[in-house]
């Protein structure tokens, strides 16, 4: 008979007492399978089982299942539970689905249809059930069936409480699993309406669901932020809460979270809800420093956490000097805490705090206090947080002290961070250094305390200063001779002394006591001593050294000579050896001086430290000082030094640090004599949203030549002796280039054109708005091409965007030879058309003529720029207007390979954001375009359909018709 009596199933009691009563593994497997033997012939019995005893059995097997056993049976008896009218029933076979049951079982379908029909019930106990199920299970394929219903449970003015509350999590876990078919317009309004409900369960989930909406699209939600403000002012006003009141505050999660979604917006611009926020703030602020309510530590926390995040939205604002110095008077006394997470949070708020201009005078306040949280701290994550707010905070008044304390604590630091902090401590003396002397103590002192930790960047960016400032190079090369004769000397220290000494070794030569043949010895004695890479620099150094001090050369020589070098094993030690002894053999001492002589002063390059902390970690980097205070001077890694080589071109005497961008590292392994590649700079991503608007800022100009170790002379824009430019579009016969689709976005390097005669390529370089094109002709025939000659046809609409210039070059062209030709192009405006090159000749009697194609197109003068997800869909909603939008749908050319995809948006020039899109297969990017005129910046999303092999590509920029021509370009290589 089926079981009428309670749910108390005694049957799954007794097995789980006999399970713990097992005293072997063996003895507990035995029952176990004696467990399974017995349900897998009740379930293929004839008789008939009730729900009672389905939901035993299940439970017996979710029990074995958790125990680690596998269960292979059951599936359907869940299923059958799930139409069960009772609670119990149903329960358990919604959490055995939960648990055991994969999205590709075959009764998947099955499932999906039960929770449709919980869903439709009118139980509220068993719409709570699907809904949980859901949010635990869900998958995209659930998502597109049921994702319709959840939205209509939730705004249903009918709905229960508790289920309006499970409905919200469950909308939330569907937007995660599809965010791409979320109806934004349709629900935005009546999603924003629950944060007015009574019930504050319902408004705490709801905003965990808007906060998430807002992130995916801030502008179809901004309705929310007066709600949001509206229901804060009344919980901090509130008292009394019933429910929602813990430890005596009052619904402190809901608080939380709606501070949170404030911050993903600016201030409000309507002024009364502003000042409703500020008094809600300003009463937060003041509760700090009430006594206690209670002892109890979970009081302590939830306040705190209000606190916290209540300056987090002071400091996003960033604007209210009051409220901001208050809070960091506030964090000023958690400094002291006995609690270790609130000294740690009031240390991070601090450092958010020191970078604005309304309260970095209150945090140097607290400078003592955390000088000893840096010296007295046990906890290490505190420390770590004591040294970014030492950072945050350093001017030039304090730069002396702090620094000091930096070099200190580096001695005893843990080793995980010490990099980070030397780069630290280098960026702080560097920007802050009145005295270069100073300076060069620091870093040199810097080598020697933690020289394994050195990364090469501050090295380089120390030989630099030296080579940039006269009246420092007597001192540097004095102070780092000196450091040479320590007993212990780092290699890091050998390389800026060689490169020091090899420079400016003279300069102190008139001591004997760091004569020229001291110098030498000195060097060579930590010869045998080096890896590879600082040995190339000390011969480098050494053939230095005879130009500097011709009395020593034949020391010098002998040293070049010895079989170690001209018989080593590393070929590059070897050819140097051999080369520099030759060299200091044959040349006379007029030529000697020239090819050796001094360095030249450095151009502007962006530094290269910053960019390097940044990787390192999640410091705030300081932008008012940085970009500011001083006049940037911009640096160029030192490559000829990391390859042992002087011959790096470069200018400039002004301040140190510059701004924030990476420079590529140089090439360790390069030739003396070869220039140092450093590639075209990023754009600096504090810049981006400046030129996102609609008046771009113009850019300053970037002289990068890297082309020049391999190209002649480049060709001046005025093209005096060079070929014809002409401005018309001349009939271009596409299947000539079949692959120049390639040069798009993965290449700039190539075949451009091929035949039995000739064979055209191209290398080429931009930078800034500026570009060069080498173009290589070769002669394949075995006979000479005659008449060669070259025209530039540029299409008369980019008469005024684009200054093509080019080098004349011989009009014949012999048997297997081949020439090269340099053009350069400067983008002026936003040009659509590539430059034809027209190319006649004649072989063999026979005149030739071709047409091709440059590889010069706008997307070659973009560079990434990063953006947050905030950032990004506020800009993509700003640039909305039509002709600053273009979006093309077309069916994919190539296999639709994610990675693949993505490098090639990388390589068309913008810099793809991972994590900003809601729909993780979406690809995103942002980047600028340099022109003469300005920048232009441009946002880019790509939706791929797998299914239908298809993209949607949409480009949005903010110049006029400038989204059209990135459009069809990308979509040439999709």
């Amino acid at each position: 008979m089926p079981r009428t009596g309670g749910d108390s199933m005694r049957g799954l009691a007794v097995f789980i007492a006999d399970i713990r009563n097992c005293k072997s593994r063996e003895q507990e497997k035995k029952r176990i399978n004696k467990e399974l033997a017995n349900i897998r012939s009740k379930f293929k019995g004839d008789k008939q089982l009730d729900g009672y005893q389905k939901k035993k059995y299940v439970c017996k097997l979710l029990f074995i299942f958790l125990l680690g056993n596998d269960v292979d049976f059951g599936h359907t008896e869940a299923v059958d539970l799930l139409a069960s009218n009772r609670y119990t029933e149903k329960q358990i076979g919604y959490l055995f689905i939960s648990v055991m049951m994969h999205h590709s079982n075959e009764l998947y379908k099955l499932v999906i249809q039960a929770i449709k029909n919980d869903l439709s019930s009118k139980d509220p106990v068993h719409i709570c059930l699907a809904l949980t199920c859901i949010a635990n299970i869900g998958t995209p394929d659930m998502a597109g069936e049921i994702g319709d219903e959840v939205p209509r449970i939730l705004t249903q003015p009918d709905t229960l409480h508790g289920v309006k509350k499970c409905a919200a999590l469950c909308l939330l876990r569907l937007f995660e699993l599809k965010p791409d078919k979320f109806n934004h317009a349709d629900l935005s309004s009546r999603l924003i309406a629950l944060l007015s409900d009574q019930h504050l369960g319902v408004v705490t989930s709801s905003c965990s669901l808007i906060q998430a909406l807002v992130s995916a699209n801030p502008e179809e939600y901004k309705g929310c932020v007066s709600l949001a403000v509206s229901r804060l002012s009344r919980i901090v006003s509130s008292t009394d809460l019933k429910d929602y009141m813990y430890y005596f505050i009052a619904a402190p999660w809901l608080s939380v979270k709606l501070l949170r979604l404030l911050q993903s917006y600016p201030q409000p611009e309507d002024s009364s809800v502003y000042e409703r926020l500020k008094e809600a703030l300003e009463t937060i602020l003041n509760r700090a420093t009430d006594p206690p309510k209670s002892k109890k530590i979970q009081h302590t926390n939830a306040k705190n956490a209000v606190l916290f995040e209540a300056i987090n939205l002071i400091i996003h604002y960033d604007s209210d000097a009051a409220l901001m110095v208050r809070s960091c008077n506030l964090l000023g006394g958690f400094l002291n805490s006995k609690e270790t997470n609130l000294r740690y949070l009031a240390l991070e708020s601090l450092t958010n705090l020191a970078v604005s201009e309304f309260s970095r005078r209150a945090v140097m306040k607290h400078q003592e206090t955390v000088l000893q949280a840096l010296k007295n701290e046990r906890d290490l994550s505190v420390r770590q947080r004591a040294v970014d707010l030492l950072y945050a905070m350093c001017d030039r008044e304090h730069s002396g002290e702090i620094v000091s304390e930096l070099l200190v604590y580096l001695e005893k630091a843990d080793y995980s961070i010490r990099e980070e902090l030397v780069l630290k401590i280098a960026i702080l003396a560097e920007k802050f250094a009145t005295d270069y002397n100073w300076y060069v103590d620091v870093i040199l002192n810097l080598i020697r305390v933690a020289g394994d930790y050195i990364a090469d960047e501050v090295w380089y960016r120390v030989t630099q200063i030296v080579i940039n400032r006269d009246d420092i190079q007597a001192y540097a090369a004095k102070t780092v001779f000196e450091a040479l004769q320590a007993p212990s000397c780092h290699e890091n220290m050998v390389k800026v002394g060689a490169y020091i000494l090899g420079e400016f070794g003279n300069l102190i030569a008139g001591d004997e006591r760091a004569g020229p043949i001291v110098q030498f010895r000195l060097l060579h004695s930590m010869f045998h001593l080096c890896s590879n890479t600082t040995k190339y620099i000390l011969l480098s150094t050494y053939v230095k050294l005879i130009n500097l001090f011709p009395e020593i050369k034949s020391d010098i020589e002998a040293v070049l000579k010895h079989n170690n070098q001209i018989q080593n094993s590393d070929a590059e030690i070897q050819q140097r050896a051999v080369e520099y002894s030759k060299l200091s053999e044959i040349a006379s001492p007029d030529l000697l001086a020239t090819v050796l002589e001094e360095m030249p002063q450095f151009t502007e390059r962006e530094s290269s430290l910053l960019a390097k902390l940044k990787k390192k970690s999640n410091t705030i980097v300081r932008e008012r000082d940085f970009d500011k205070e001083d006049p940037p001077e911009r640096q160029e890694s030192p490559a000829g030094a990391a390859s042992g080589g002087y011959n790096i071109t470069l200018t400039a005497n002004s301040d140190l640090m510059g701004p924030r961008t990476p420079v590529d590292s140089p090439n360790v392994n390069a030739r003396e004599g070869n220039n140092a590649n450093v590639g075209a700079p990023a754009v600096p991503e504090n810049n981006l949203l400046d030129i996102l608007s609609e008046n771009p800022a113009p850019q300053t100009q970037s002289n990068t030549d890297t082309l020049a170790s391999i190209l002649d002379q480049a060709p001046t824009p005025n093209n005096d002796g060079g070929i014809q430019v002409v401005y018309d579009v001349p009939p271009y016969n596409e299947g000539l280039q079949p692959n120049f689709v390639n040069f798009v976005c993965l290449r700039n390097n190539g075949i451009l054109f091929e035949n039995e005669l000739l064979q055209v390529g191209v290398k080429s370089e931009f930078s800034g708005n500026q570009g060069k094109v080498a173009v290589f002709y070769g002669n394949k025939s075995p006979i000479p091409l005659m008449d060669f000659k070259t025209t530039l046809h540029v299409n008369p609409k980019d008469q005024s965007l684009a200054t093509v210039a080019a080098q004349p070059i011989a009009t014949l062209v012999p048997a297997g030879a081949q020439i090269q030709q340099v053009i350069t192009i400067t983008a002026t405006g936003f040009f659509e058309n590539q430059p034809i090159l027209q190319l006649t000749f004649q072989n063999s009697g026979i005149p030739h003529n071709f047409l091709l194609k440059l590889p010069i197109m706008i997307n070659k003068f973009c560079r990434g720029a990063a953006m947050t997800s905030q950032d990004f869909f506020v800009r993509w909603k700003s640039l909305s207007a039509p002709n600053q939008q273009s979006q093309k749908v077309f069916n994919a050319s190539k296999p639709m390979d994610t990675e693949l995809v993505k490098s090639k948006v990388s390589s068309f020039g913008l810099q793809v954001l991972e994590g900003v899109d809601p729909n993780a297969e979406n690809i995103v990017g942002a980047g600028i375009v340099a022109t003469e005129t300005g920048q232009v910046g441009c946002l880019l999303r790509l939706e791929p359909s797998k299914q239908a092999q298809m993209y949607r590509l949409t480009m949005r920029a903010a110049r006029a018709d400038a989204a059209a021509v990135l459009t069809s370009l990308l979509a040439l290589d999709l």
